[in-house]
């Protein structure tokens, strides 16, 4: 019988060169999901293949956002077609995706075709990128603060420019997304409050209104990519809730709104568990929850989450 798992599934930033190769190395089908995948996409920078730059970088041309998205979709792929063959199959019950990482989810839920979703995030990363180079903006990380305090940095550091929440990631870990000048005020505002702040090394405000050119061609595109009812619940960055199963329309507005909204992490993890505490049947033996390739870093978050949560952490094929 294959054994109950929850997929939990990483974002931009968990990229770094050698990604997915231990897993091309040791399973078949890893190599033939990173094989796709070049067929798939032969417009990246410099005309490289996305398995090389995986695997050999270099860092800078990796971490762009229109490289490391499509990259970090394939690995996730590939590392969970590797551990479906290693066991023989799977009990998918439940998926969630930080930021990019929903893309994946909502693929090894049934919604669209691996080839559909790497073009869908290829185009995400390269909107993403443009709305970034042309609204010059930044994003910056907030340590012991609430929601409500967050919000008080943003108002007390916006003054006419953007500036808003735009990760919920754990317990006292929120980022704020916004203009580089309100992003730089932030720092002097939180210190005032006696928060702890740093600036995010990122292309751009992702997650807040200066991403809206970037909402407006995803939802052009979508129109034209076939979705279909999921075989397992996927929880929305959005709302911190399940999408609906069959409505794929929904689901679909759901993606372009999370680009323009706050990723709400930390509620969806919280809501998950409680849903599967629910639907135990002694509310204790709840089922594997494995955070495929690369990293480790929604593991960290979970201990931040709920501690008593044991997430198995897949990065490199010989610790899985």
């Amino acid at each position: 019988m294959s054994q109950a798992v929850v997929i939990l599934c990483p974002g931009q930033g968990a990229q770094s060169v050698g990604m997915g190769k231990s897993w091309f190395d040791a399973f078949p089908v890893a190599r033939q999901t990173f094989a796709a995948a070049d067929e798939t996409l032969r417009e990246l920078p410099g005309g490289a293949k996305l398995s090389d730059l995986c695997w050999n970088g270099p860092a800078e041309v990796l971490n762009r956002t229109d490289v490391s998205q499509p990259a970090l979709y394939t690995t996730a792929v590939a590392c969970f077609q590797s551990l479906v063959d290693r066991d023989g199959g799977v009990d998918l019950r439940a998926a969630a995706g930080l930021s990019l990482g929903e893309y994946t989810a909502l693929h090894l839920a049934g919604a669209f075709s691996f080839a559909d979703g790497l073009r869908l995030v290829a185009l995400r990363g390269r909107l993403m990128q443009e709305a970034a180079e042309a609204s010059k903006g930044g994003m910056v990380a907030l340590i012991g603060a609430d929601e409500s305090q967050a919000q008080a940095v943003c108002d007390g550091a916006a003054a006419g420019d953007v500036l808003v929440c735009a990760n919920f990631n754990a317990p006292g870990q929120i980022v704020l997304s916004g203009h580089a000048a309100a992003c730089q005020r932030a720092v002097e505002v939180a210190s005032t409050l006696g928060l702890r702040a740093a600036p995010l090394q990122v292309a751009g405000a992702f997650h807040s209104p200066l991403m809206a050119p970037a909402a407006a061609g995803l939802a052009k595109a979508l129109e034209h990519v076939p979705f279909q009812p999921l075989a397992a619940d996927v929880w929305s960055n959005v709302t911190g809730k399940p999408h609906d199963r069959v409505a794929v329309e929904s689901v679909k507005k759901l993606l372009v709104e999370q680009l323009v909204n706050p990723v709400r992490w930390s509620q969806s993890c919280a809501d998950l568990l409680a849903t599967l505490k629910s639907t135990s049947t002694d509310g204790a033996t709840l089922p594997k929850s494995w955070e495929l390739a690369p990293g480790t870093v929604l593991k960290g978050l979970m201990r931040r989450i709920d501690r008593a949560w044991e997430v198995i952490a897949h990065d490199q094929a010989n610790a899985a």
